[in-house]
């Protein structure tokens, strides 16, 4: 298996191909539509603007996850904060590909200057949580039946991790990923 940045011209398809059972199919996103490759691109583009988003490739070189920051919020003293999610191809699960690309990008956020990084988990959802605690994040909340998907009202768990202490008065700004 290879890491590398995504390029959305070359992975967008594939990406939004790994993603749309987990819109269609699950609860695990909260999205009711499928992102069509042209979207999932504009979304890899805005992310790529200023976070990572990285890309899991087999030996054949075809893309088998993924996992991406994004703005924690949009308030600019959250600058400093961002949210995280993984994806992997579900002919592929419980092969170690997400917690290698959640570990390749935490080590690209810390380069980054960020100092904290948060999950929602759609519950239940075992191999996830296992997945987030296995990187450090610790469980901070649950957001009790906030959301209606598949006929049913769902909790979503929020994890954190501090990647770093803050600096203080004032704290760097965030570098732009390599």
């Amino acid at each position: 298996m290879r890491l590398r940045p995504a390029r959305p011209e070359v992975d967008a398809a594939r990406v939004a191909e790994i993603y749309r059972p987990a819109v269609e199919a699950s609860y695990i996103s909260f999205e009711e539509v499928a992102p069509t490759a042209d979207e999932m691109a504009e979304r890899m583009h805005r992310v790529l603007a200023r976070l990572p988003w990285l890309v899991a490739e087999d030996e054949s070189g075809l893309v088998v996850g993924y996992a991406y920051a994004s703005p924690h919020r949009d308030r600019a003293a959250y600058r400093w904060s961002v949210d995280i999610s993984v994806y992997v191809d579900p002919a592929r699960h419980g092969r170690g590909i997400g917690r290698a690309l959640y570990d390749a990008l935490l080590e690209r956020l810390r380069g980054q200057g960020f100092v904290n990084v948060y999950a929602g988990v759609t519950l239940p959802n075992p191999a996830s949580v296992a997945l987030h605690e296995a990187i450090g994040m610790a469980r901070v909340g649950v957001y009790h039946r906030v959301g209606y998907k598949l006929g049913e009202w769902r909790d979503v768990a929020w994890y954190e991790l501090r990647l770093t202490e803050p600096a203080m008065n004032p704290p760097a700004e965030p570098a732009q990923p390599d």
